[in-house]
């Protein structure tokens, strides 16, 4: 009887298994998207008391009042959640996906809601500094000292300015620039470096944190010097970052001993290869340095595709099979490739590896559109055993907003045909 219920058991595992794998790209997309929709509440919670509120007008200052819903925080991972569910409307012709962003930032930009949390912030401060502020909803949109501040929140704000335009959003996405025009910290030759966790640290994530702002500042102003610094920092960091041995990049450069990471950790990769397809996808055709930029997403694309494992899927650690296979660094490769080659930057062949990657995060998503094997939010430590030991979570925008690019690239992106030898034998001529 017990060897009937575990074959029972095993045989409903593989059933749901394969119907997670048949669900298309937009069916998973939509699952997720509309998950995320209806979970998210506009309300605000006493965590010590339990106590809920509809609005925080008029209520007493509290240290224990926080936004209730993960999804209307101010963190760069809901940065890209947003702009995934803008291209997700652009893609299926369904406003309510980018009028959810538009009602989250609405949310945010509420004078009542901004004021309550700024006064928080600023008596947090003042009796705790920078280490009491960090417990609180929406301190980084005040804080705005380093990039995961500011950087893709403020980049889904510009996407979301061109289409409904609002003097606060615009504000804000001005504060940005300023900040990284004249705040940010760089290097003598305008490279992006962190203060930690040594002094000037080029951190690949930044990579994404910056150019997503910046190629899009570009598109909307017209000015070619936001398209000069994101094509700088992208040739930067791959002379800085770069691995020739294993055509990978490097978690990070710690410039000071001048000593590399230990770790070619997927997401860090993953953060890089989408930040370049996002700048390609707006970088005017004419710029000079597009073609550097090109050849540079090039030769991450051919040393990213050495590395999927037999499952679709990339490794936490990309050169460690060894390591468990995580969902946010696929799905950046997979939305990467699959644009490289619908914009002819990549060669077809390249969408075989897309495809592949996208049967591997299938069997990452439930049938009710949840998420799972996302790595959890990850700094740098001078052993690899901290990224092997890195945990994962379910339904983290950390994964959400990359598995949904992906999934928006792949519902158009061409399907895989094998070149034919017999087609191209007439191109072989005898010569004399």
């Amino acid at each position: 009887m017990k060897r009937i219920f575990i074959s029972c058991a095993l045989f409903l595992c593989t059933i749901s298994l394969s119907a997670q794998t048949k669900m298309s790209a937009k069916e998973a997309a939509v699952k997720i998207a509309d998950r995320i929709l209806n979970s998210t509440t506009y309300e605000f919670k006493n965590t010590k008391t339990g106590e809920v509120y509809k609005s925080v007008k008029k209520l007493p200052l509290s240290m224990d009042v926080k936004v209730a819903c993960k999804y209307n925080n101010w963190h760069y991972t809901n940065g890209v959640t947003n702009i995934a569910l803008m291209e997700l409307a652009d893609k299926v012709g369904d406003r309510k996906y980018d009028k959810y962003v538009l009602k989250n930032m609405n949310f945010v930009f509420n004078e009542g809601n901004l004021d309550f949390f700024r006064r928080q912030y600023d008596q947090a401060f003042k009796e705790g500094g920078w280490n009491a502020i960090r417990k609180l909803s929406w301190h980084m949109i005040f804080r705005a000292k380093r990039l995961d501040d500011n950087g893709p929140m403020g980049a889904s704000l510009i996407d979301l300015q061109m289409r409904h335009p609002n003097e606060a959003f615009l504000n804000y996405v001005n504060e940005t620039a300023d900040h990284l025009n004249y705040a940010e910290p760089r290097l003598v030759d305008g490279t992006i470096a962190r203060l930690w966790p040594h002094v000037n640290t080029i951190w690949a994530d930044d990579a994404f944190m910056a150019i997503s702002f910046l190629a899009r500042m570009g598109k909307m102003t017209g000015d070619e010097k936001y398209f000069n610094d994101a094509a700088n920092q992208v040739l930067n960091y791959t002379r800085y970052l770069w691995c020739p041995e294993k055509n990978i990049y490097y978690h990070c450069y710690h410039t000071d001993n001048k000593e590399h990471g230990v770790a070619h950790w997927s997401r860090a990769n993953g953060w890089v290869f989408m930040a370049q397809a996002d700048l390609l996808s707006m970088m005017p055709k004419d710029h000079p340095m597009r073609e550097a930029v090109i050849e540079n997403f090039r030769q991450q694309a051919s040393g990213v595709a050495r590395y999927q494992g037999k499952n679709g899927l990339w490794h936490q650690l990309l050169d460690k099979e060894d390591s468990y296979e995580e969902i946010t660094g696929t799905a950046m490769f997979v939305f990467g490739i699959a644009r490289g080659v619908k914009e002819g930057w990549l060669h077809p062949d390249f969408i075989y590896v897309a495809e592949q990657g996208l049967k591997g995060m299938m069997k990452k998503i439930t049938d009710e559109g949840d998420v799972t094997a996302i790595c959890v939010g990850t700094g740098i430590m001078p052993s690899v055993s901290y990224y092997y030991n890195r945990p994962t979570q379910e339904n983290d925008p950390m994964g959400e907003g990359p598995v949904l690019r992906a999934l928006v690239e792949m519902i158009d992106a061409p399907k895989y045909t094998e070149i034919k030898a017999e087609e191209q034998y007439d191109k072989i001529e005898l010569k004399k």
